[in-house]
């Protein structure tokens, strides 16, 4: 018994040092050797480019079943895609052609008026349908993984759909004024191209502020109302210079240069004989184009650098 009481106390196990923490630099390359990457980590851009056309299908999809849908409750249905913008031209018509008598001067004005009202409307909806393309969709968003892109590309995908619907009123609405069918019309596919163009590197722009700031949906109808009024929807800019001589050396250039009169005049001239080359700005299709590149890429580039934050917070 003393011998138990009297033995040495057995001295502690030696302790084993837990492993040093692996640099952050060893630790990337742990993950890189394995093939693990950062969850939605942003791709390169021609990686992105690539993503979003793969998914091409899943954008027109998407963007006709949001135009089917959109007036699936109301008792004309479809009917409302042409009925809309033929009333919003029908109420211009009447604030501005009669009781503002800006169709003065102004050939064709029907024509003109309407034509101006459904190309404005194009970059209008596409615009403020892109403000909240992620803000919106926030659901889809963070569900599913591909290119965000994808969201602003669709929504002015289905206003250029919309716009096609109108069309074929439009082309009612010139023959029954007596514009007569011409060669010309077929410019109308170059234009709407361009605009189509424009208005989706825009509304890439606006859907990155959008999904940053989400007051910013509230502030756009504003915005794009006042815009209207500068980009001679209901009134001609080649008659307003022409009449007045008192006006400062900048305003003309500035009108003429707006990219909303640029698409719009453009198909006047496509469609409508009366509105001639002389009515254009020097080099118009060089300012068109111009504006659709400057639009289109820096637009695309600019949403696709924040693709990583989209739908996070």
């Amino acid at each position: 018994m003393s011998k138990v009481l009297d033995a040495p106390p057995r001295p502690p196990a030696p302790v084993t040092p837990a492993p040093a923490l692996a640099p952050e630099d060893d630790l990337a390359a742990l993950a890189a050797r394995h093939g693990l990457t950062v969850s939605g980590a942003r791709p390169s851009l021609p990686e992105y480019i690539r993503q979003l056309w793969a998914r091409r299908h899943f954008i027109t999809a998407f963007s006709t079943a949001k135009l089917t849908a959109q007036y699936s409750k109301a008792r004309l249905g479809q009917v409302w895609q042409v009925l809309t913008p033929l009333l919003n031209a029908a109420v211009y018509y009447l604030i501005f052609g009669v009781l503002l008598q800006t169709k003065r001067g102004v050939p064709d004005y029907v024509p003109f008026l309407v034509t101006g009202v459904f190309i404005w409307t194009f970059s209008q909806s596409s615009i403020l349908a892109g403000t909240r393309a992620i803000s919106g969709n926030l659901g889809l968003v963070r569900a599913l993984h591909f290119p965000r892109a994808a969201l602003p590309i669709s929504f002015c995908l289905q206003q250029l759909q919309q716009l096609l619907f109108s069309m074929a009123a439009l082309v009612v609405i010139l023959l029954v004024f007596g514009v007569p069918v011409a060669a010309s019309w077929l410019l109308a596919v170059p234009a709407l191209v361009l605009q189509f163009t424009f208005n989706a590197g825009v509304s890439m722009v606006m859907a990155r502020l959008g999904a940053k700031t989400p007051d910013i949906a509230q502030l756009m109808p504003f915005v794009l109302r006042t815009w209207m009024y500068v980009s001679g929807v209901m009134w001609s800019i080649d008659h307003l210079l022409s009449s007045h001589d008192d006006l400062p050396s900048w305003v003309g250039p500035l009108l003429q240069a707006n990219p909303a009169a640029i698409y719009i005049d453009l198909m006047r001239f496509a469609l409508i004989d009366s509105f001639t080359a002389a009515q254009l700005p020097s080099h118009v299709w060089l300012l068109a184009t111009g504006w659709a590149v400057l639009a289109g890429v820096g637009g695309f580039i600019y949403f696709w650098k924040a693709e990583e934050t989209y739908g996070r917070g």
